[in-house]
């Protein structure tokens, strides 16, 4: 009963508390889902925008860097979601670095600089410590002409403006498509403000029409909470008055009890006592009379075990000398079974630890059976999404082309010089890119087929000098092939392998040099693994070279050391090579010193 009166207490106490609580987080729940919402679509917004402005804007020394650097000043949240980005795009081919500045005066070295209005930065101020720096200045919710690309939020997007005096001041080149989606004048620009008032305006009223409805609630709630009150007060007094009653007629039984207990009890112990020393005192004569009968039965036995032990005594002395032989055997037999049991021991201690390695390494070997079937998946993976990417990249760029080449044919006469230089950009641009999409589609397809099968590597070349002939007289180039062997593959890809190597040692010369190409091919054994060996090739060339610090990622895809004005080309022909001896279970490097020729070494397994 007391524990029921706690409990209504405690329901009393903490009930009001939890109604309260619930009604107002869900109001707060309600009130700001809305514009949590709206700021995740800017936070993923803001970056694009970012990364368009810069891609839109041409710097004079573009070509001269290594990265782009992007600074953001202040504690703004914006770089979590600028570096996210930076991992998935480049700016004008340039990787991009994100830096952040907490004050003005240290801003330097970056292209573009972003501040938002809420850090209260003073424009002006900002303007003066980077001109002259070639730093696009770009801004948010500022002031109409305040920078040099203004965003203004819009409900849950952005709207921008630009200040064609101030960019152009510091030498940058407009891409005419920024200008044309951009506000033009402060009328649209108040009217941006305006819209986004009336918004703040919506939302507010919506906000107050739920909070009223929401105090409603809670009032009905309080009501009924206040009449559950009032009737627990009610229960709980009657409770009181019984548990009262009950307590005095309690306490009397229990008085009377414990007296009547304590009289059956005396009597009782009393009556146990006298019972147990009549059961003792029978007990004992009872012993007596057996102990008597037993004392008889032992003097009997006594002498008959005594004409016993005289008997045994001769058959001991017989025993003895046959025990004192035994021994000497026992001994010998058990040393036997000592050096036995040892190596036995021994034997099965070497047992355990050989079994103990085998399950470690099943276990490991178990362990990197399941990494390589997780990176062949994932290789399998990158490699489908790579021709997919490549492969739908290509219809929106054939559109790009067409329109080039119909706005040249037919508009041509309609643009000065600097649209006619722009659209001959494009369009060059437009070609570069379908070549390393066709590249990258190429690159994606090797290794993916393993029916491999005998190929004559002296037919292939046979075969591809052919192909090259009109290069190889045009260049005058010469080449040395040896008697090369047999070897298990795919034709095509090691066909396009000699052919990559041949292409460029042609091409990366001297251009006073005739090109001299030798290929050579020896058998050699394999100490470190239980295989039968393999063939190593070598092209060597006497052209231009690769200095030491650049042969470590001339491999990877897309990689140049020289401009497309110097030398034309994607940049993946090595890699190419690199993928197809791996896929055929070989490997490739190279000896090369700068103007001394290059000599690329590659392996293929018996």
């Amino acid at each position: 009963m007391m524990g029921e009166r706690f409990y209504i207490l405690t329901i009393r106490k903490y009930l009001t508390p939890v109604f309260l609580c619930l009604f107002t987080a869900f109001f707060f729940l309600n009130t700001t889902a809305q514009e949590t919402d709206n700021e995740e679509v800017k936070r993923l917004h803001r970056p694009i925008f970012v990364f368009n402005f810069a891609q839109q804007i041409g710097w004079p020394n573009i070509d001269e860097l290594k990265s782009f650097k992007i600074g953001v000043l202040g504690p703004d949240r914006t770089i979590l979601d600028l570096h996210a980005m930076a991992q998935k795009r480049k700016i004008h081919g340039k990787p991009v670095e994100i830096v952040r500045f907490t004050v003005v005066k240290n801003v330097q070295d970056v292209q573009l600089l972003y501040v938002n209005h809420k850090y209260n930065y003073d424009i002006k101020y900002i303007l003066n410590k980077i001109s002259e720096k070639n730093i696009l200045l770009v801004s948010e919710d500022y002031n109409y002409n305040a920078s040099m690309i203004n965003m203004v939020n819009v409900a849950d997007a952005f709207e921008y403006e630009i200040n064609e005096s101030r960019i152009k001041k510091e030498n940058f080149v407009i891409v005419p498509t920024l200008k044309e989606y951009a506000i033009s004048s402060s009328e649209k620009w108040k009217q941006l403000y305006q819209k986004t008032e009336e918004t703040l305006t919506k939302v507010q009223e919506d906000k107050d029409e739920q909070e009223a409805i929401l105090k409603e609630k809670i009032t009905d709630q309080l009501e009924k909470i206040d009449h559950q009150e009032k009737e627990i007060d009610t229960k709980e007094g009657e409770i009181i008055r019984r548990n009262e009653k009950i307590e005095n007629l309690y306490t009397e039984s229990e008085i009377q009890k414990i007296k009547y207990k304590e009289k059956i009890s005396i009597e009782r112990e009393l009556e146990k006592n006298i019972q147990e020393q009549i059961v003792f005192i029978k007990n004992q004569e009872e012993k007596i009379k057996t102990s008597a009968l037993e004392i008889e039965k032992q003097n009997e036995f006594l002498e008959r075990q005594n004409s016993k032990i005289e008997e045994q005594s001769t058959i001991l002395e017989k025993q003895t000398s046959e025990i004192n032989a035994q021994k000497k055997i026992n001994i010998l037999l058990v040393s036997i079974i000592f050096l036995a049991l040892l190596g036995s021991l021994l034997i099965y201690r070497g047992f355990l630890q050989k079994k103990k390695l085998n399950k470690e390494l099943g276990i490991k070997n178990e362990a990197i059976s399941q990494q390589s079937l997780e990176l062949e998946a994932k290789n399998k993976e990158l490699e489908q999404f790579a021709y997919i990417a490549s492969h739908d990249l290509q219809e929106p760029l054939n559109t790009i082309s067409s329109f080039i080449g119909l706005i040249a044919e037919d508009y041509e006469a309609s643009f000065d010089d600097v649209g006619k230089e722009s659209l001959s950009f494009i369009k060059d641009a437009s070609i570069r890119m379908k070549k390393l999409i066709d590249a990258l589609l190429e690159y994606s397809r090797l290794g993916r087929s393993k029916a491999y099968t005998k190929v004559s590597c002296n037919e292939v070349l046979k075969e591809l000098k052919s192909d090259l002939k009109n290069r190889i007289e045009n260049t005058g180039a010469i080449l040395h092939i040896a008697d090369l062997p047999i070897v298990n593959g795919s034709e095509i890809e090691l066909r396009l392998l000699f052919q990559n190597l041949i292409s460029n040692g042609i091409k990366f010369r001297a251009s006073d040099t005739v090109p001299e190409i030798t290929i050579n091919c020896i058998k050699k054994n394999d100490d470190k693994k239980d295989t039968k060996g393999f063939w190593q090739f070598s092209v060597k060339d006497n052209g231009i070279g690769i200095p030491k610090e650049h042969q470590e990622r001339i491999f990877a895809i897309f990689q140049r050391l020289h401009s497309r004005d110097t030398y034309e080309g994607t940049g993946i022909g090595l890699a190419h090579c690199k993928k197809i001896v791996e896929a055929h279970g070989g490997k490739i490097w190279l000896e090369s010193f700068e103007n001394q020729g290059s000599t690329f070494y590659f392996t293929i397994p018996l």
